[in-house]
């Protein structure tokens, strides 16, 4: 899943987006508020982790801007221990959730599944299409095994999962499965849509290329 990490501490922001990058999540890092609000307005997230303390314009007025424009991706705060004020003014604003200064990593990424579990109402249960099964967890089964999925894989096969049956553009996918500091293009979701391929091979249900559309995943028919 794709997230945005809003952290002006260079240090703590790059020991976060390399310890998030190896649990599985697409990270992106801006350094201020300015930045943060343009990259909401322009990139799609699956989650913000947004500090409070921001040079130009601070977290506070991010998330403001944010829930004004409509947007409803989970933010989750991370303030200094004293700040209490800020913390409740955060909630109020439209945070689900926050974390004080300093903190353990293993603590923000169950605040972070945990929000991505809330946020997504129709993964808490779970979904299938033909011997596919994406369970309330994030975990594939295909024909009641567990389906070894890297991470970008299991990105990609998600997205196509929630919108099995419609067509999903190669760039959605690359946005979804790639942050912005990687050294990708969309070119190379070719190379994972047909990893996974082989791993659904001998199953009912394929990945379809839409000349023009992109990807769709589908079932096979009988015989």
């Amino acid at each position: 899943m794709r997230l945005l990490l809003v952290e002006d501490t260079v240090d703590l922001a790059c020991w976060l987006q390399k310890a998030l990058t190896q649990k599985g999540f697409a990270v992106d890092w801006v350094a201020d508020g300015v930045a943060a609000d343009h990259a909401l307005q322009c990139e799609a997230y699956a989650l913000v982790v947004l500090d409070v303390s921001l040079p130009r314009i601070d977290g506070l007025e991010v998330l403001t801007r944010l829930r004004r424009r409509g947007q409803s991706v989970p933010v989750l705060l991370l303030t200094a221990r004293s700040a209490l004020d800020d913390r409740v003014r955060g909630l109020n604003l439209g945070a689900d959730d926050y974390l004080t200064k300093p903190f353990e990593l293993d603590e923000l990424e169950a605040r972070l599944r945990a929000l991505l579990r809330c946020s997504q109402s129709q993964a808490a249960q779970s979904q299938s299409l033909g011997q596919l099964v994406l369970d309330g967890e994030g975990y594939f089964l295909l024909a009641d095994r567990p389906l070894a999925l890297t991470p970008r894989e299991s990105s990609i096969l998600t997205t196509l999962m929630q919108r099995h049956g419609r067509p999903v553009s190669r760039q959605h996918l690359y946005e979804q499965t790639f942050s912005l500091a990687d050294e990708a293009s969309p070119e190379s979701i070719e190379l994972y849509v047909h990893r996974v391929r082989k791993k659904l091979a001998g199953s009912d249900v394929a990945i379809v290329t839409l000349r023009g559309l992109g990807y769709s995943l589908e079932t096979l028919p009988c015989g």
